[in-house]
């Protein structure tokens, strides 16, 4: 296995590490590892979850009927 050393690492980073091991119930050293493996072994692309989202299965066909454009607002003083 190949080893791995992280060198100025910001301090909250590390409490926030520390903390996220403890409530897990494992070391920091897992902790590291298993977030590494889930950020590159993640199956699905962002597009691939919108699709699975907002895509045609879940989602809905909205009708817009009405593609007259619009006009401007009219900024002329015709009161004067």
């Amino acid at each position: 296995m190949a080893n791995l050393s992280v060198r100025k690492l910001d301090k909250n980073i590390y409490k926030q590490l520390r903390i996220r091991a403890a409530n897990h119930g494992v070391s920091m050293e897992e902790e590291v590892r298993q977030i590494i493996y889930t950020a590159l072994t993640a199956s699905e692309n962002i597009s691939t979850i919108f699709q699975k989202y907002f895509g045609r299965e879940n989602g809905v066909d909205l009708d817009i009927s009405d593609h007259s454009p619009h006009y401007p607002m009219d900024f002329d003083d015709d009161n004067t």
